[in-house]
């Protein structure tokens, strides 16, 4: 087990290194930086424009531009922001919580909703609810996750009933509970938006590897024995099923914060899909970077998980 651990730590690290390097060095060669708008001022001298390049270390050559990098990766700093003169750090950790808030609830629900439909889907193969399923899950895979963000903010205008877009209300009372409470009706829509973007494909999986799973040939020896239904479907069915789901749901991490930094940059949610917007357009370099690498240690994270998972249910993979 620890050996395996290990192995697949270091292949995630590997990947987590070469991304962060290939990006740092395709951003440094594409034309233009912070810099270059601020030389259409002419109240701003080219000495002072220098003296900024300088500062930040803009002024040297690549290799030890990549290097002040990693160390500044190796003091927790990952770089500073040009636009707000920060650590990269310390405007990212705040961004980072508010995307979780977001994608950790809507995971959970999609997976706790997907996989009994799909199971139940299986089991009830050609009836009226299977081919409900079927239609309804094929329209909202149909549908862009960029219209379901727009619908969702649309209903939350024509209807009042919910808030339009940010993260807490002006006039809410004070206390902790009410700040709960608050984050939380900001936080029904958007989490929805990403339920309605992950749910189907999950659902779909779990029927297919259900199917496959029921047609099988101890299924219908274990069916012989007149189990229950219940029982028959979730104590022997799904385990058998488990192996293309637990990998689904490494990928779905992945696939949820897509989606979650263009539901944010909608709805105005401060997560890390706003801060890397805005990053993009103002060339904020090191932002960029950081953004980028945190979210594939998100994926690498739901990946090593899903490795860890498999090891576990899986005695095929402990063998190998």
């Amino acid at each position: 087990m620890t050996r395996y651990l290990i192995r697949r730590l270091g292949y995630a690290l590997l990947l987590v290194w070469g991304v962060s390097t290939l990006l740092f060095i395709l951003l440094q060669a594409a034309p233009g930086e912070f810099f270059s708008d601020i030389r259409l001022n002419p109240q701003i001298s080219a000495e002072t424009i220098a003296g900024l390049r300088a500062q930040y270390g803009l002024d040297q050559p690549l290799p030890a531009r990549y290097l002040h990098w990693l160390g500044s990766i190796a003091r927790g700093d990952f770089g500073y922001s040009f636009a707000y003169n920060l650590p990269v750090s310390k405007l990212l950790a705040p961004r980072i919580r508010n995307t979780l808030l977001l994608t950790v609830p809507a995971l959970i629900i999609s997976w706790l909703i997907a996989v009994p439909l799909g199971v139940w889907a299986a089991y009830r193969k050609g009836s009226w609810m299977d081919r409900a399923f079927s239609a309804g899950t094929s329209t909202l895979l149909a549908l862009p996750d960029l219209l379901i963000a727009l619908l969702i903010l649309l209903f939350a205008l024509r209807t009042g009933i919910f808030p339009a877009g940010g993260m807490s209300s002006a006039n809410q009372a004070q206390g902790w509970w009410n700040d709960v409470l608050d984050t939380a009706w900001h936080m029904f829509l958007p989490v929805m938006a990403l339920v309605a973007g992950s749910l189907p494909i999950v659902l779909r999986h779990t029927r297919a590897s259900m199917v496959e799973v029921l047609n099988s040939s101890f299924m219908r020896a274990v069916h012989g024995h007149g189990l229950p239904t219940k029982k028959l479907l979730f104590r022997h069915a799904l385990p058998a099923a488990a192996n293309p789901l637990i990998t689904l749901f490494g990928l779905s991490v992945a696939g949820l914060l897509s989606v979650s930094l263009l539901v944010e940059v909608i709805v105005g949610w401060p997560g890390i899909g706003p801060l890397l917007t805005e990053a993009i357009l103002s060339r904020d370099l090191f932002v960029v970077i950081a953004t980028v690498v945190v979210s594939t240690l998100f994926l690498v994270v739901g990946n090593l998980v899903a490795d860890i998972l498999l090891y576990a249910f899986d005695p095929r993979i402990r063998m190998q």
